[in-house]
C-alpha cells in the first residue's frame, strides 16, 4: 500500500493504533511502503502534537513510561478488573502451599480472596497483604518480611528481605508489575523493589505474573526479569491481539480473567 500524502499515512498511522496500541516502526514502512526516514519525520510530527508516544523502535498511544505512584491512588484504578485477576489467582493457591505474594494491588485483590480448607504459608513483602490474610477463619501462617518500608506502596523492600527470602523454597510466586513490553520484559518504578522481586522469583518453583491489560507495552524504570521467567500471566480480556500472541510464542501460560 502507498500513500502518498502526509495527511493519509498520519490517519492510518493513528487508526491503526487505535486498534493495535502498539506497532513497530518497521512495520509501518512495510505497510505504507516508505522509507524508515519518512516514517520518522512523520511520527516525529505526531509525537509532537502528543497523538503518540515513541520508545526504541516502536510507537504506542500510551506513554509507556510508568512513574512511582501512591498505593492508595492506584487501589481505584482499573478496580473491576483487578478484583477479576485477583480471583482467578486465588483460584491457583492449593492447600499446603507455602507461597510467596509480592506487593501490589492486584495481588492485594487476591490476598483478600484466597480461601482453601487446610493450612497455608504466605511469605509477603507488602503489609497490606498481610493484614489482609490475618483472618480467624483461615489456617495460614503469614511470614511477614522485613526490611526498609516504601512510603507509596506499605511494603518493604532492602538487603534484610532479601536475606530471609533466601532461607526460604516456595512453590509460586504471585507478582505484580507496572508494566510488561516485548523488549524489557517485566519492569517496576523501584530500583529497589525490583531487585527484590528477582530475589522472590528465584526463590520460587513457579512465578506468576498478574496485571491488568493496561500494563501492556508499558515499561518502568527497573527491569525485574526478561518474559521467559514467568511461567503464566493472569489478566484481564482487554489484552491485544498481538500480545496474546506473544505471549502465546513465547511458551507463557495465558489466563484471561
Amino acid at each position: 500500500m502507498k500513500l502518498e500524502t502526509l495527511a493519509q499515512r498520519h490517519a492510518y498511522i493513528l487508526k491503526r493504533l487505535q486498534k493495535e496500541e502498539n506497532i513497530r516502526v518497521n512495520d509501518l514502512c512495510d505497510a505504507l511502503g516508505v522509507s524508515s526516514v519518512t516514517i520518522r519525520k512523520d511520527l516525529k510530527l505526531l509525537e509532537d502534537k502528543n497523538l503518540l508516544f515513541r520508545s526504541h523502535g516502536s510507537i504506542s498511544k500510551i506513554n509507556p513510561y510508568t512513574k512511582d505512584v501512591n498505593v492508595r491512588e492506584k487501589e481505584q484504578v482499573h478496580l473491576e478488573e483487578k478484583i477479576r485477576i485477583g480471583n482467578f489467582a486465588a483460584t491457583q493457591v492449593e492447600a499446603g502451599e507455602a507461597i510467596i505474594i509480592a506487593s501490589g494491588t492486584t495481588v492485594l485483590q487476591m490476598a483478600k480472596a484466597i480461601s482453601v480448607q487446610g493450612r497455608l504459608t504466605v511469605l509477603t513483602s507488602a503489609m497490606n497483604v498481610a493484614m489482609a490474610l490475618l483472618s480467624p477463619q483461615q489456617d495460614f501462617e503469614v511470614v511477614q518480611l522485613g526490611g526498609i518500608v516504601r512510603k507509596t506502596s506499605t511494603s518493604v523492600t532492602g538487603h534484610f528481605a532479601e536475606t530471609m527470602l533466601e532461607n526460604f523454597a516456595c512453590s509460586k510466586l504471585f507478582l505484580g508489575v507496572d508494566g510488561i513490553d516485548i523488549q524489557q520484559g517485566c519492569t517496576t518504578s523501584n530500583m529497589m523493589e525490583a531487585r527484590l522481586n528477582k530475589t522472590m522469583i528465584d526463590s520460587a518453583q513457579k512465578t506468576i505474573v498478574l496485571t491488568d491489560s493496561t500494563k501492556f507495552g508499558r515499561r518502568g524504570f527497573c527491569k525485574i526479569c526478561g518474559i521467559h521467567d514467568i511461567d503464566m500471566l493472569i489478566t484481564d480480556d482487554g489484552i491485544a491481539d498481538s500480545y496474546a500472541k506473544w505471549l502465546e510464542n513465547e511458551g507463557i501460560e495465558l489466563k484471561i480473567a
